[in-house]
């Protein structure tokens, strides 16, 4: 069971907001209090003061820190060894799962355009955070590892790592995909060029006029741009225009 156990206002609201979002069983004491019989964590600030001969892990933090330190906890309380890794399965919607340990802590769906921001937030109060990228999309995930240049990254070969899913369940396979990524160990790698192929090129340009409201087709340079993330289809479509 987590204890928050802390005279810090705003931390405790913080974390016991975040433990009720997730349906986290806790409880809370004063920090001079016994801690219950149960107790297999323990959050509390920096300074406060609990029993040194308590038999618990603790976990401590700042309002500021609260998310890091739930993530942390449940890390704890599930047996993990608590090192922030970040799977993402890319594509136009990439799938982004975030794991404590053997937790999943958090998971994403978004679009490429907010990726590095939302893996770059999740890691922020992170110690030695690492991010498994899927080899899968070459151009979104080569966009990815070239963008996330402050951060530890893996290649993972993602042969295998979509499930079977039923009805219903739409988005769901890129979320899951990118938890088995996130399992898997890969190659670390500091960036990655990829030279969009002629029928990749195609693709974006065939894009470009179902898209259009001129029956526009960008050119191959343009279509390039999209390709390796410069552009969208939209942006290339204006500037074809001009």
């Amino acid at each position: 069971m987590i204890v928050v156990a802390t005279a810090d206002f705003e931390l405790y609201h913080e974390v016991v907001d975040l433990l009720r979002e997730r349906g986290v069983a806790f409880t809370t004491v004063e920090p001079d209090d016994d801690l219950p019989e149960g107790t297999s964590v323990v959050v509390t600030a920096p300074d406060d003061h609990i029993d040194g001969d308590a038999d618990v892990d603790r976990v401590t933090a700042t309002a500021d820190e609260a998310r890091r330190a739930v993530d942390e906890a449940l890390a704890l309380l599930r047996g993990g060894e608590g090192r922030t890794v970040v799977g993402v399965d890319p594509g136009t919607r990439p799938g982004v799962a975030v794991l404590a340990g053997e937790t999943v802590v958090a998971a994403f769906h978004v679009p490429l355009a907010d990726a590095v921001e939302t893996i770059r937030r999740e890691v922020a109060d992170a110690v030695d955070p690492l991010v498994r990228i899927g080899d899968g999309a070459r151009i979104q995930g080569a966009r990815l590892v070239d963008d996330l240049d402050d951060v530890t990254v893996e290649l993972v070969d993602e042969t295998g790592t979509t499930p079977y899913l039923g009805t219903g369940t739409r988005g769901m396979g890129d979320v899951l995909a990118a938890v088995n990524i996130a399992r898997l160990e890969g190659e670390r790698v500091d960036s990655r060029e990829i030279e969009p192929t002629a029928g990749e090129l195609q693709r974006i340009k065939d894009r470009s006029r179902r898209v259009s409201t001129d029956d526009r087709t960008i050119d191959d340079a343009l279509a390039r741009r999209v390709a390796v993330g410069d552009l969208t289809v939209e942006e290339a479509l204006d500037e074809h225009r001009d």
